[in-house]
């Protein structure tokens, strides 16, 4: 009951908003080049490249580029966890101090992460690992609340699968120059092992240029859009307010059938860990730069779908869900398969290896392209369940919130030596199972916000016509008796 009624005060909220509005007609005005969309999709990018495009980039090596990975494994679980926290608490942030200042504040714990893993590397520390896993964990809360609000609320609605891709396309630069710079650094190395100390020395200075380009990001009530419709700022609520409004939004029924997905969508850390244990440290720097590749062709798919016009939103989304289903069958079948023959022959492979190489390469491949296609169509579903900004902000909390609590779950059980590999790839195998029906209630029953609202507007200004033509006819024979007068004068 209370999901409903809280989808149907969502609904009269966007309606009453429509309605006040109905009468102004869009006006196409000069644009300032830094308050386009286009360019606030470019700052969210670059602070995406910078940030945690270059974690990826670590974690691509498996382990964050160290010996063992289960230091590394509980730190990222750590990460997560306040992660999780801090997701949902992105959107009260914000409401205070505004999205660019909450994207700055969520990128400054980037860099303390890397220079943990610099030190445990260096000189053997342990404590800053935790330390700066911890205050990146409290830092990336709030810069992927605010960022998912940005990538999906600033765009027009009809190019909203573009601005996601372009989003993408930055954060996964990150992870090609950083693999760049690893494979570069590293390409000696033949064997197992931690990679160069320099690689951290750039990594950290890169990162610190995430914090300056997120000031260049304009607040909601800035932004100008191509088609002259505006941004609508978040409204100043109270604390408290503030928590209701989460509340209500953790009970709309969309958001408690998705539940599921979001857990099983990042639950897979299982990869981190099949990088470090099979394959020599050039080979995991080639795999980390080579294996982002796929992640853009997932965001080129999806994004391609979900912008073409031949299809209703409502299409694009089911044709969507039919691609994330077949792709992530296929990369978990082959990925099964491998692990399975891998255990039993436990081998550390090199790129001068041929065709086992290719085999084990082909399972981050796979999984690269599923996550990437299910991460852009969940995101491009929160775009849809409303028009209000606030609102948004919170689904994407809410959305990379849970993500983030499955994360630590996950690096948690991939942190102990003595669990055996076969159950955190279980629990993930179950949990794509359990997701698929509770999200494809959700695919058959949407009704996209935008075009609820052109609905409402519609139907605003045919009630506007229908006004204007009752008051004609009335006045019409007064008019015919004002002419019949003037003629005979």
């Amino acid at each position: 009951m209370a999901a409903s009624t809280s989808s149907r005060s969502s609904q009269e909220k966007a309606g009453s908003h429509v309605d006040s509005t109905a009468n102004e007609p869009v006006v196409r005005t000069k644009r300032t080049w830094y308050r386009t969309t286009m360019f606030n999709a470019h700052v969210i990018g670059m602070v995406g490249f910078t940030a945690p495009g270059l974690w990826n980039a670590m974690n691509a090596l498996g382990a964050g580029g160290a010996r063992e990975p289960y230091l590394v494994n509980a730190a990222n679980a750590l990460v997560f966890a306040l992660m999780g926290v801090f997701c949902l608490l992105g959107a009260t942030v914000s409401n205070y101090l505004g999205l660019a200042w909450t994207l700055l504040l969520g990128a400054v714990g980037y860099p303390l992460y890397s220079a943990g893993l610099y030190t445990n590397v260096k000189f053997g520390n342990e404590w800053f690992v935790l330390v700066g896993a911890a205050i990146n964990g409290i830092s990336a809360g709030l810069f992927w609340a605010s960022e998912g609000t940005v990538a999906v609320g600033y765009p027009e609605p009809a190019k909203r699968g573009k601005y996601l891709n372009i989003w993408v396309w930055w954060r996964t630069l990150g992870p090609i120059i950083g693999g760049a710079i690893v494979l570069s650094l590293n390409s000696v190395q033949g064997q197992r092992g931690s990679v160069s100390t320099d690689t951290y020395i750039i990594f950290i200075a890169l990162q610190c240029l995430s914090v300056p380009i997120a000031l260049l990001l304009s607040s909601p009530e800035k932004v100008q859009r191509k088609d002259g419709s505006k941004v609508d700022p978040a409204p100043k609520t109270t604390l408290v307010q503030s928590f209701k409004d989460l509340w209500r939004s953790l009970q709309r029924r969309e958001v408690l059938l998705l539940l599921p997905v979001f857990i099983a969508a990042y639950f897979n850390s299982y990869s981190s860990t099949f990088a470090t244990l099979y394959f020599s440290v050039r080979a995991r720097a080639l795999n980390g730069f080579v294996g982002n590749f796929p992640t853009l062709m997932g965001s080129q798919a999806i994004s391609t779908l979900l912008d073409y016009k031949g299809l209703s939103r409502k299409q694009r989304i089911y044709y969507g869900f039919i691609l994330v289903v077949a792709s992530h069958i296929l990369a978990w079948v082959y990925a099964v398969v491998v692990i399975a023959e891998f255990r039993r022959t436990q081998p550390v492979l090199d790129w001068t290896d041929g065709a086992p190489y290719v085999k084990g390469f082909f399972v981050d491949v796979f999984w690269s392209f599923s996550k990437q296609v299910l991460q852009s169509w969940l995101y491009y579903i929160m775009g849809t369940l409303t028009t209000d900004i606030s609102e948004l902000n919170r689904y994407t909390g809410i959305l990379r919130g849970v993500e983030s609590f499955a994360q630590a779950v996950a690096y948690g059980l991939n942190a102990n030596k003595r669990i055996n590999a076969w159950i955190p790839i279980g629990i993930n195998l179950a949990l794509l199972v359990i997701c698929v029906f509770p999200t494809w209630l959700v695919v058959r029953d949407i009704k996209p916000a935008e075009e609820q609202d052109h609905l409402v507007t519609n139907d605003v200004e045919r009630t506007r016509d229908e006004k204007l033509a009752a008051e004609s006819a009335a006045n019409a024979p007064e008019q015919l008796t004002k002419i019949a007068t003037r003629d005979r004068i």
